[in-house]
Parts: C-alpha cells; sequence; structure tokens
C-alpha cells in the first residue's frame, strides 16, 4: 500500500534518512557485495536510500521501485542531481517483482515489508530474483511499534497478516534466505542480512 502524508513526511525527512545511513553502514558490516553487482531497493520513496547504497556498496547498478508515482519522480530528479549510478527506476509491487529468476546479486528493504497485504509473497518474490547467495538485508518493524495507540492512528498498515519476529525469520528460512550472524532483534524492530541458500544460520 502507498503510505499516508504523515509517513511519507517521516521516511522523506533528514532524521529518516539519517538512521538509513547508520543502517547502511550496519548492512556493510554484515556481509560486502561482489564488484558488478546489480541490486534493487524496493519502496525506494524519494531515492535517499537508493543513493547510500549506490555510495557504500558501489555496485554496477541499483535499480528502485516505489507503488507512489510521486516518488519515483522525486528519485529520478535526486539522482539527475546527485549523479550517482542508478539503473532502472519504476513504478512497480514489490508482491510482483519485474525482474528474472536470479537476476539480482542483493535486495534492500528499508522497512517496506510490514506495509504489503501479502507480505509473505514479497519475501518469495525477493528470493526468486536473487542469485544463488545473494543478499537480502531487510530493516522491519513489528506491530508493537507502528500500531500502538500513539501512532496507529496516524499511518496506515495492512490491518490483517500483521508478522512478529518468528513469524518474519520463519519466512525468510522457508524461502530459502538464512539470517546471517550478527543481526539485531528487538520487540520493537528487526535489522540484518539474509543470504540466499547459502546453509541456516541462526535463526
Amino acid at each position: 500500500m502507498i503510505v499516508n502524508w504523515p509517513e511519507r513526511i517521516w521516511v522523506n525527512s533528514p532524521v529518516r534518512q539519517l538512521v538509513q545511513a547508520r543502517e547502511a553502514v550496519f548492512f556493510k558490516s554484515l556481509r560486502e557485495l561482489p564488484s558488478g553487482s546489480r541490486c534493487l531497493e524496493i519502496g525506494c520513496g524519494r531515492g535517499a536510500g537508493m543513493e547510500l547504497i549506490a555510495r557504500g556498496f558501489r555496485p554496477r547498478r541499483v535499480d528502485a521501485l516505489d507503488l507512489d508515482p510521486r516518488m519515483i519522480r522525486l528519485a529520478k530528479r535526486k539522482q539527475s542531481k546527485r549523479g550517482f549510478p542508478a539503473g532502472l527506476l519504476s513504478v512497480a509491487d514489490a508482491q510482483a517483482l519485474p525482474y528474472r529468476d536470479e537476476s539480482l546479486e542483493a535486495v534492500f528493504n528499508y522497512g517496506i515489508l510490514h506495509h504489503l497485504e501479502d507480505w509473505e509473497q514479497g519475501i518469495k518474490e525477493i528470493a526468486r530474483t536473487l542469485k544463488r547467495e545473494g543478499i537480502f538485508y531487510f530493516e522491519e518493524i513489528y506491530p508493537p511499534l507502528y500500531a500502538n495507540f500513539l501512532f496507529r492512528r496516524l499511518v496506515d498498515h495492512p490491518r490483517a497478516n500483521r508478522f512478529y519476529g518468528p513469524e518474519f525469520r520463519g519466512a525468510l528460512a522457508e524461502a530459502g534466505l538464512h539470517i546471517l550472524p550478527g543481526f539485531i532483534e528487538t520487540r520493537f524492530f528487526i535489522l540484518g542480512a539474509a543470504a540466499k541458500n547459502e546453509g541456516r544460520a541462526r535463526q
């Protein structure tokens, strides 16, 4: 689903970009990418995460998608001004990624899966498009953070099929994505990386 205006203000704020920058450094500490990688960011907003990926991981190409056409226009404008090496920027749904099987070295998710009506399908799509030993970098938040009495009236999220830690980690494992050591998890969020078909790490 497309985020509503209060959340759009947050995800495009300087504070959010600072958080993403710290997370990108953490992602890289878990697993670097080989040179020449092709990456995808799902739910790119106006392109802040895409720029961090391009500058921090130096892939050959960074594609990005978002359901909101306005955000894609802003991301294209940002890429043009800042000159980082973006690839395809498209209006698309993370539940049906427009990529061939095993065509990507990495997929980045800055808190998008909990917005999907079928988040498990989103994970399956990520696993489908990753090459063997490809990496899924993720930041996800759990209902105690976004569905509490303070925020549930401000931000829109699917009300059915919400996930907590056990469900999220289980869905990753079922899709063949095994969490790498060093991930961080609390009752509010999880931050880490998972490798495709690399053997089972601690879940």
